[in-house]
């Protein structure tokens, strides 16, 4: 197929976002001498201010870092666990038989984004020849937000529908002023838009390096308003919190090996579908055909059923990891899917899952897979007051069932759908890869691993590619097999006929996610592509 935008190809660096103002704030930090992990941490934080209906410094990120100096793969979980008053018997016994998707009783987690930069700054000062300071990574960050950015359409839109499905949502007064007021006066896009007690919450991280965000005034502030709000943060959740360094999981695929990161994050789910595609010779089933599209849904409900017995926290579990991505397993699971009709998935998938994926590559070769999140989109709805933090609710994902593998307990972490990806080509990156979308990831991942190594697309030809998604639609009590009507109606039509509950939606659907990727060929050379149904731009130098 032919991409709409041209694959941005570069000799030293290249950076993918879903906002041209983080990708910018990226490149800048690459060309002014900074390696991968500190244009990351530019990227982040930019994000966090641009982009703040999908993710902020109230959320959580992960992290996949290659280290060209010493070919070292690290990952990096960032993700908050839950306070030491996290009680499944708090909720139960105020009538909920789930945790609540807004409010503070919505946050039950420690925001861990901070540490995930801070972490990985540290460590890039230690471990890097290159060297850059801490504030000048934040710099963007706090000049958009202190005197704006050019609002686009896609943040509206998301800001009226929350407002139209969370009406009885919107009376926290910090978040009612910086986010739903200006849609009341008619704000428009390219009106600038303004977060000037989340510049001076920056500016403050941007002097210690984050310690005030978890010790100090800013925990404070949160802590004391969660505390008046009826919530169950306390200073000391606060203070506890650091991001951890974790192993990489991985599988073959057509002899490269896919990355990703372990439990708590459903990564292991994204490697399984790679590893039951593997069985498969896609080489021989042309892309177009109806085939291509049920191996891979079949694939994914195998994996999530698997994802859906195992994943949460490993400090209250321990899943089967090596057994699950078995070269033997995925060929156990490959010889239950069925070419001519499909299987029903019982859980309900979640339809939300608002998110930023963001890549980097640098001329020394560092890459940098990250992902950061505020869970449903505008996160819990609650800024505590003059923090300008706008907080997550990825903790409203805990079960209260007794018997749950995730269900809530104290200082643990829950089920996380962000996980970020890459590919090596022997022992070097050749992918850095990733979307944002909830349940949407494994299944977005596996189409541009697909296309890239099976079928020869170009990066942003297999980004631009027609795409689908099995999950929930919000509000719907079933899952459907959700289809870009690019997708030709004989495919579509095929697919009901094999037992698909499908779904037509539109071009470029947000439903979608928005992807992105680099590939790095042997010649160095960066290929970086961007998601058209994102705000985003890939950019090298």
């Amino acid at each position: 197929m032919k991409a709409y935008r041209p694959t941005t190809m570069a000799r030293k660096g290249a950076v993918t976002a879903p906002h041209y103002l983080a990708s910018q704030a990226g490149l800048k930090i690459l060309q002014e001498g900074g390696n991968a992990i500190h244009a990351a941490i530019a990227i982040a934080s930019t994000l966090g201010v641009v982009y703040p209906h999908m993710n902020g410094i109230g959320g959580d990120n992960f992290w996949l870092i290659y280290n060209a100096k010493n070919q070292e793969l690290k990952g990096l979980n960032a993700s908050g666990k839950s306070g030491i008053a996290a009680d499944r018997d708090f909720y139960l016994n105020k009538g909920y038989q789930s945790i609540p998707e807004r409010g503070y009783l919505a946050v039950n987690t420690v925001p861990g984004a901070v540490s995930g930069w801070r972490e990985a700054y540290e460590y890039a000062e230690k471990s890097m020849d290159q060297h850059m300071e801490w504030s000048k990574l934040l710099e963007d960050a706090i000049d958009y937000a202190e005197n704006g950015y050019p609002i686009t359409d896609s943040q509206i839109r998301m800001a009226k529908g929350f407002m139209k499905q969370n009406v009885e949502n919107t009376e926290n007064n910090d978040f009612t002023s910086i986010f739903i007021d200006p849609l009341k006066k008619g704000i428009r896009d390219g009106t600038l838009f303004y977060q000037r007690d989340l510049a001076n919450t920056l500016k403050t991280i941007a002097e210690d390096k984050g310690k005030s965000f978890y010790q100090g005034e800013i925990a404070g502030k949160m802590t004391a308003e969660s505390a008046k709000e009826g919530g169950m943060l306390r200073i000391e959740d606060f203070m506890s919190h650091r991001a951890d360094w974790v192993e990489p999981i991985s599988v073959n695929y057509r002899g490269y090996t896919a990355f990703n990161l372990p439990p708590n994050t459903q990564g292991i789910a994204s490697l399984s579908i790679l590893n039951i595609l593997n069985q498969f010779d896609l080489t021989q089933i042309k892309n177009t055909d109806p085939l291509y599209y049920h191996l891979i849904v079949e694939a994914t409900k195998l994996s999530f059923r698997d994802r859906d017995k195992w994943v949460t926290d490993q400090q209250f579990s321990n899943t089967p990891i090596r057994k699950l991505l078995s070269n033997e397993y995925g060929k156990i699971q490959a010889s239950n899917i069925h070419l001519d009709n499909t299987r029903e998935l019982s859980t309900q998938l979640d339809p939300k899952g608002d998110t930023v994926w963001f890549g980097v590559v640098d001329k020394w070769g560092n890459a940098v897979s990250m992902i950061q999140s505020i869970y449903h989109e505008y996160g819990a709805g609650v800024v505590p007051s003059g923090t300008g933090v706008l907080l997550q609710n990825r903790g409203c994902f805990f079960s209260l069932e007794k018997d749950h593998v995730n269900r809530l307990e104290p200082r643990k972490r829950t089920f996380h759908t962000l996980n970020p990806a890459m590919l090596f080509d022997k022992n070097r990156p050749c992918l850095i890869y990733g979307t944002m979308g909830g349940e949407g990831q494994p299944q977005t991942q596996a189409a541009l691993v697909t296309r890239i190594i099976d079928y020869n697309y170009t990066v942003q030809e297999a980004i631009e590619a027609p795409r689908w998604l099995y999950g929930r639609t919000w509000g719907v009590s079933s899952n459907t097999l959700k289809v870009e009507n690019r997708i030709p109606s004989k495919v579509r039509k095929a697919l009901e006929i094999n037992g698909h509950k499908v779904e037509t939606v539109e071009a470029f659907s947000d439903v979608m996610g928005h992807a992105g990727a680099i590939l790095i060929n042997k010649n160095n050379v960066k290929f970086a592509g961007s998601d058209p149904r994102s705000d985003g731009s890939a950019l090298g130098y």
